[in-house]
């Protein structure tokens, strides 16, 4: 599966950015997703992760209340909706697949990868 990640921009503190992660190739449905960040000088972090049906979430300590993660199977496309954003969730976004579905936390665990989108909020 190839997945293709967008929505990121520049925004300030409190505002908030839609993040969206296209697959192709293979059917989204048949994946686990997640979101992870990376910020300049630090490890890839996890964010978010969701079922294969979309019914089970987990967030990151830092995500919960703030972020939601999303799936529409019928259109191939993940989402991550992130409010009340702060500067330190300024970062490069990924969104990653893993084809056991177990809603996975760590990044050893996907096995494919989006090209990184930009989040940038400002104070």
């Amino acid at each position: 599966v190839q997945l293709q990640a967008s929505g990121g921009g520049s925004v300030q503190a409190g505002g908030s950015l839609r993040l969206s992660c296209a697959a192709s190739g293979r059917t989204l449905s048949m994946y686990g997703m997640g979101w992870f960040r990376q910020a300049p000088g630090k490890e890839r972090e996890f964010v978010a992760s969701i079922s294969r049906s979309g019914d089970t979430t987990r967030y990151a300590d830092s995500a919960q209340g703030r972020f939601t993660i999303s799936r529409v199977n019928a259109k191939n496309t993940l989402y991550l909706q992130m409010n009340s954003l702060k500067p330190e969730d300024t970062a490069v976004y990924y969104c990653a697949a893993d084809r056991n579905g177990y809603l996975a936390t760590g990044r050893y665990e996907y096995d494919y990868w989006g090209q990184g989108t930009q989040v940038t909020v400002s104070s």
